[in-house]
């Protein structure tokens, strides 16, 4: 089955153009935004590390393309079990979005699909959207085809948001929702939890109900305490 979201609400919520962080990532992000908004833009191929930003700006295409009236799919591959089926089973659509397409490397058949798909999306005249860990030349394609005509979208390599940059986005975030985040809280949360910023702007939203709930500030004190109750209710 293939996974598609035709509602603006069954859209993830922070995974909108409004919600990306773009740093050094801002020609992205606009290269993005066009291939969403304009028909006939040039395709678009992202790459790089995980927590850089490449899922996030493939859905968040999804949804703006989504919700101008076009057709939209996005394709998460290696939440697929069978790329195979999965490629061969996409319908028409104005604007697709093909996730982690470095697991199909070495997948002979699935990587024809895949070729077999890219034309027929360009022959429909719609547009794709591919992410990916690396370029297309180091992805280990196999299908000679298949490489040259990725290689031929417009190809951008994002860049993860820095330690000091995550943090400006932090106390951004929090200071909307009149929170303080002082620099030990800071400190003490870059050294102990998972420095993704998806992953700490769901905390910080879980730390603000926390803390209206005990009507008590965001402290180091704080913060411990509800992480170790956090990870005992998981």
């Amino acid at each position: 089955m293939i996974p598609q979201l035709p509602l603006a609400l069954r859209w993830p919520r922070r995974q909108r153009f409004e919600h990306f962080h773009a740093g050094a990532n801002a020609a992205a992000l606009a290269a993005v935004r066009t291939l969403a908004d304009v028909p006939g833009a040039p395709w678009v191929y992202l790459h790089g590390p995980a927590g850089s930003g490449r899922s996030h700006l493939l859905v968040a295409a999804c949804q703006a393309a989504s919700a101008a009236g076009r057709r939209v799919q996005y394709l998460p591959l290696s939440a697929m079990h069978e790329h195979i089926g999965a490629l061969r089973g996409v319908g028409s659509s104005e604007l697709l979005a093909i996730d982690d397409l470095g697991v199909l490397a070495g997948e002979r058949a699935a990587e024809h699909a895949l070729f077999d798909l890219y034309n027929q999306v360009r022959a429909e005249g719609g547009a794709m959207l591919f992410a990916a860990d690396a370029p297309p030349a180091q992805l280990g394609i196999g299908l000679p085809d298949l490489r040259s005509r990725l290689g031929a979208c417009t190809q951008f390599a994002l860049k993860a948001l820095d330690d000091a940059e995550r943090r400006a986005v932090l106390r951004e975030q929090a200071a909307a929702r009149g929170i303080g985040l002082d620099e030990a809280v800071l400190d003490w949360l870059f050294s102990h939890y998972a420095r993704d910023l998806a992953a700490l702007l769901d905390l910080l939203d879980r730390l603000d109900q926390a803390s209206l709930a005990a009507k008590r500030r965001i402290t180091v004190p704080f913060l411990r305490d509800f992480l170790r109750e956090d990870s005992g209710q998981a």
